[in-house]
């Protein structure tokens, strides 16, 4: 077969697996993303709450294809994609011809279309806002030693939007900062006062997961002193007030919104090919109908099979194995008939605390230290340098010896690096409150 221009907009777990199947199959392969590294999207939650350092979950990509010369990082932002002329047009690397196009652009926060939340609340889906919300979370507590007592309810309470396991693992991350770690760091402030709400629109915890696993969640979180809101909608936030649907509100200055996300879409895709929650609807083989070269991976994909007719879940494994199943048919095209996508669900898991998660297998569900140890392992296992895993390692392994990390370091840009990233980025990219295309499925 001849080699084909390959281009796979996004390096999350999609775009960076389909990647390093592709590099030696003789095709010329351009990755394009906003960033030059790769992100570990399932621990931005520790690199929020200081538990490890930004370097530790992300990865640069030149780095990663070092010895793969068919493979051309490219770092930009893609302004529209040109599907009749078969053309990616970028703001700044220029205009890529294609024979194969795949995108991998991943989700990012769904606000619904509430313009002050997506002002003032904190999203968590790139490392960039994720080191935004853990400057907050210690700029309140510094703020909060010198304020008044009014001002200061408003510092100390916490507001985590969504009972997935995003809105768990980091209202656990957060109760367990506040019992170990901060009445250290802050021997003169009474952090009985610190308040952290969980607020689920629905019935229960980790809806998705099964009743056992929502249960022992919920028991966990109270155990640890998170205020659990359910059944709750937020209406409205200012930035200092939380209108609820019933027209209860609370006050808080740090609102972390982890209720939805949305396809990250490129512009150049019609209407009429998108799905609920802005996701490209595909067939099995991961073409978008009516163009036979052009491919959706990952968590911006809606696929429909007899297994899963409402779409698979937007998770990490998925986009794992699609990628997988993508890079065999490119790489077998013309030898073998196309393989159809076809994915078994190994179970999903989420952490609450120290000693303290609960996992679903296919046919068993159990919770606690033995379902601890085994996030840990699965999710150190995903990691993809020796390095990076030995450096979550040790940070793992003091934190739960010592129920302490150093790495509570406020780092705020200079004045120059402001001016400079302003030059370089557009502002819904440099706002934390802004969702960007990280291209995280």
């Amino acid at each position: 077969m001849a080699a084909k221009r390959i281009v796979i907009l996004g390096a999350g777990f999609a775009g960076l697996q389909l990647a390093r199947r592709l590099k030696k199959s003789g095709h010329e392969i351009t990755l394009i993303d906003q960033f030059n590294f790769h992100q570990f999207q399932p621990l931005f939650y520790q690199v929020a709450t200081a538990r490890l350092e930004p370097s530790a979950i992300s990865f640069p990509l030149r780095k990663i294809f070092q010895h793969s010369d068919k493979v051309h990082v490219r770092i930009a932002r893609v302004h529209t994609i040109d599907l009749k002329a078969r053309k990616v047009l970028t703001e700044e690397a220029g205009d890529f011809s294609y024979d194969y196009l795949v995108l991998a652009t991943g989700c990012q926060t769904n606000f619904f279309g509430n313009k002050n939340l997506e002002r003032y609340a904190f999203p968590m889906k790139s490392t960039p806002e994720a080191i935004a919300l853990r400057n907050r979370i210690l700029l309140n507590f510094e703020a909060a030693l010198s304020t008044s007592d009014e001002a200061r309810e408003a510092l100390m309470n916490i507001a985590v939007i969504g009972g997935g396991p995003t809105g768990v693992e980091l209202a656990g991350a957060l109760a367990e900062m506040k019992r170990y770690i901060l009445p250290r760091d802050y021997p003169d402030m009474d952090f009985s006062k610190l308040n952290i709400y969980l607020i689920e629109g629905s019935q229960r915890l980790l809806i998705n997961m099964s009743e056992a696993s929502g249960r022992k969640a919920t028991q966990y979180l109270n155990q640890m002193g998170v205020q659990l809101r359910l059944n709750a909608l937020v209406k409205e936030y200012d930035g200092q007030n939380i209108l609820f649907a019933d027209g209860q509100r609370l006050q808080s200055s740090t609102l972390i919104w982890a209720a939805g996300v949305k396809g990250s879409l490129p512009a150049g895709i019609a209407k009429e090919l998108l799905v609920r929650g802005n996701r490209i609807h595909v067939d099995e083989f991961h073409r978008i109908p009516g163009y036979e070269q052009v491919f959706a991976i990952g968590d911006l994909s809606y696929m429909e099979t007899p297994e899963w007719p409402k779409g698979h879940p937007q998770l990490a494994n998925v986009a794992i194995h699609q990628a997988k199943n993508l890079a065999r048919n490119i790489c077998r095209e013309g030898r073998t008939a196309a393989r159809p996508f076809r994915y078994k669900n190994p179970g999903t898991m989420a952490t609450v605390g120290k000693k303290k998660a609960v996992v679903d297998l296919p046919k068993l569900s159990f919770q606690g230290f033995f379902a601890w140890w085994v996030w840990m392992f699965l999710h150190l296992m995903l990691i993809l340098s020796v390095r990076n895993k030995l450096m979550i390692f040790i940070n793992w392994g003091i934190s739960y010896f010592s129920n302490d990390t150093t790495l509570r370091l406020i780092l705020l840009p200079t004045r120059k690096q402001i001016e400079l990233a302003e030059e370089a980025f557009p502002p819904e990219i440099l706002s934390p409150a802004k969702p960007v295309l990280t291209g995280n499925g």
